[in-house]
């Protein structure tokens, strides 16, 4: 079976951003326009790296700090250019670019003030960055969520993505260790173990990421079950928090997130339900609920790519980074909420995982329809039909991640219920 066939999408496509269109230039220091700047001529000048001085990355978000999903972006960014010995005043990052024009004319900016690597975040910048490398062949784009650089064709121009799915698993199995002490406690019954999830599109990313989750979950609780919510957004706090409400009154006992704010999060600390969140740690704000998070690490994969334009070699058309190259994550356990002995069991999941003796898709481990999922044709190469075109079935787990780096499992599982999909 086939599910969401029309919008099997990865991350962030048909994003409609409320509000101007402004694009925020947060600099750490590089002047708008002309050439790659006074700062690297000198360097080369005065017998430092040369190497170095050429280097002037830039950086394209979505949103600003306010998006957990942005923010994760923009601190990669700077801790990869300072690992890296790129100084403030070379790089630059743009914020709040929408999926449109203006990406490309963000990009078009960055070239010409001097950059010579390019980075997008955001799955709808897609086509406006390809629009870009093509303009400026000479410079490098890589683009983070994207689908379209295995089929482009182009030298300059770059998908990256991780396997983030098992961060998800790792933050389910977390969450299943608690619904187990609930049970154990008598506060809640094994038939009352059903978590929450609020998503924001049903679009392929978000199905790997809910499900794997789930199944994380499953592998402690075999009791558990989920529900999931869309609100239609990235990054809607109203939405979100409204959602993570309505999982809460319809008897979901935890709740995790695929969306950006700050919204469930807050919902859950105030009904003091534990909370799973996504991209960085609520711990701060919500210290009575958070257990843990999961996020990519990008700073990986920007060390990487800068450093192939310094020295000169290739990059990777298509990355996709692991729990074993540092680019998929946990944060810091909340040991206040999580239950005893959950980073011993989260340390031995993740070292089957490195080690491939646990697989987060095994199939063994779930069902579709009642049925056992022996086969399944994915859309990995996202042409104008959405055409499954790979089998990703084979030696007994679904192969995520490996045909390309952006998600594409799509597959509605038993035991987890959909509460909407108009999105």
């Amino acid at each position: 079976m086939k599910s969401f066939t029309e919008q099997t999408f990865s991350r962030r496509q048909f994003v409609k951003l409320g509000g101007g269109s402004a694009v925020a230039l947060v600099l750490a220091g590089c002047a708008s326009s002309g050439g790659s700047g006074t700062s690297s001529d000198a360097s080369a000048s005065d017998g430092s790296s040369s190497n170095a001085a050429a280097i002037k990355p830039g950086f394209i978000t979505l949103h600003d700090e306010n998006s957990t999903y942005d923010l994760n972006f923009i601190n990669a960014a700077k801790e990869a250019c300072k690992e890296l010995g790129i100084s403030e005043d070379t790089y630059m990052i743009k914020t709040n670019v929408p999926e449109g024009q203006e990406c490309y004319n963000a990009a078009a900016e960055l070239a010409d003030a001097g950059c010579n690597i390019i980075f997008a975040d955001s799955f709808g910048h897609e086509d406006y960055m390809i629009q870009a490398a093509k303009e400026f062949p000479d410079i490098q784009f890589c683009h983070s969520t994207g689908t379209k650089a295995h089929t482009e064709g182009l030298d300059n121009y770059h998908n990256a993505f991780a396997s983030i799915y098992e961060g998800r698993y790792l933050a389910g199995v977390a969450a299943g260790m608690k619904l187990n002490e609930m049970i154990d406690s008598g506060k809640i019954t094994a038939d009352q173990a059903k978590m929450g999830y609020v998503g924001a599109y049903t679009y392929a990313e978000v199905i790997s990421g809910y499900t794997s989750f789930y199944l994380g979950a499953k592998s402690v609780c075999p009791s558990v079950t989920m529900e999931v919510t869309f609100t239609g957004s990235w990054y809607d706090e109203t939405a979100e928090k409204e959602g993570a409400t309505k999982l809460i009154n319809d008897g979901c006992v935890l709740i995790s997130q695929h969306a950006d704010s700050m919204g469930a999060p807050t919902a859950c600390e105030n009904a003091d339900v534990p909370d799973v969140s996504y991209n960085g740690s609520t711990q701060d704000a919500c210290p009575n609920t958070y257990i843990i998070s999961s996020r990519i690490n990008w700073v990986p994969y920007y060390k990487y790519a800068i450093q192939a334009v310094k020295d000169g070699s290739s990059i990777d058309t298509d990355w996709t980074g692991t729990l074993s190259t540092g680019s998929v994550e946990l944060t810091d356990l909340n040991t206040s909420v999580a239950a005893q002995g959950t980073q011993d069991k989260l340390d031995e999941v993740k070292g089957k995982l490195e080690d491939g003796s646990v697989h987060v898709f095994d199939t063994s481990t779930f069902t579709v329809k009642g049925a056992k999922l022996d086969s399944y044709m994915a859309d990995v190469d996202t042409d104008a039909n959405y055409t499954a075109d790979t089998e990703a079935v084979s030696d007994g787990y679904f192969h995520e991640s490996e045909y390309r780096s952006a998600p594409y499992f799509d597959v509605q599982i038993d035991g987890i219920e959909l509460l909407d999909t108009a999105f």
